[in-house]
């Protein structure tokens, strides 16, 4: 317990741990409402018991929450709060991958919660799947934990920075703010609020790599005269 006996030290960090997953949720203002809904001292017992619906009602007062919060990220808040790891899914394996392996590919991040899927917004998910995808072949090469981005000042230029090797982040929301500063790391958010499989969404992508649809060939700055080099055909 902290000297006040308003909160113990481990509720505290839990809270904060939240309010990061929550994009720019004030810390104090969380703890205040949590007060109010659990009762003082906060505890981590206490924590333990809140749902999901309790961190709605929290978070819809003012200057608590910025309007673009989506379920998945008051999901992984309340996981926090729970003090429950994100980190216990069972993740896919990763494959070898050297620069030219595959010719001709995009390099693509995924923003994951669980297993293999598509299903993070982009401010919360606790990591970023990376892809090659070329016209044959779709290869995960790295898995990216986003705990490290979190702990900087601004955690979506960090995050953004985890993944500018990327040309294309797959997620399934993004606020303005946060998709401005991936597209300035030179990373081009597209949104797929359906969620599911990651590799339903760059199956579809892979799909029309021979001849690209114009924001494709806009992200990889490819003029229309050269978008052959997509295909493994050469025109005569």
């Amino acid at each position: 317990m902290t000297s006040n006996g308003i909160i113990t030290k481990e509720a505290a960090l839990r809270i904060a741990l939240a309010a990061r997953t929550l994009d720019d949720v004030d810390v104090a203002a969380l703890a205040s409402k949590m007060g109010s809904q659990v009762g003082l001292p906060i505890t981590e017992e206490k924590l333990a018991k809140v749902t999901v619906a309790d961190l709605k009602l929290m978070l819809s007062g003012e200057e608590t929450v910025e309007p673009d919060v989506d379920p998945a990220s008051i999901k992984l808040a309340v996981r926090q709060l729970w003090g429950d790891s994100a980190d216990a899914d069972t993740l896919p394996a990763v494959q070898a991958y050297q620069d030219g392996d595959m010719p001709g590919s995009l390099r693509v991040a995924v923003a994951s919660n669980s297993e293999e899927n598509l299903d993070g917004h982009f401010g919360s998910c606790p990591r970023f799947l990376v892809y090659q995808v070329g016209r044959e072949e779709i290869r995960l090469i790295a898995i990216r934990s986003t705990a490290g981005a979190d702990a900087e000042e601004d955690k979506n230029v960090a995050r953004a920075a985890l993944i500018n090797d990327c040309q294309i982040v797959y997620v399934q929301s993004i606020g303005g703010p946060a998709a401005a500063k991936a597209v300035r790391a030179n990373v081009h958010p597209v949104k797929a609020p359906e969620g599911g499989p990651a590799l339903i969404a760059l199956q579809r992508l892979q799909a029309v790599l021979d001849a690209p649809p114009p924001w494709l060939a806009k992200i990889l700055g490819v003029e229309a005269q050269s978008l052959r080099r997509f295909s493994t055909v050469e025109e005569e």
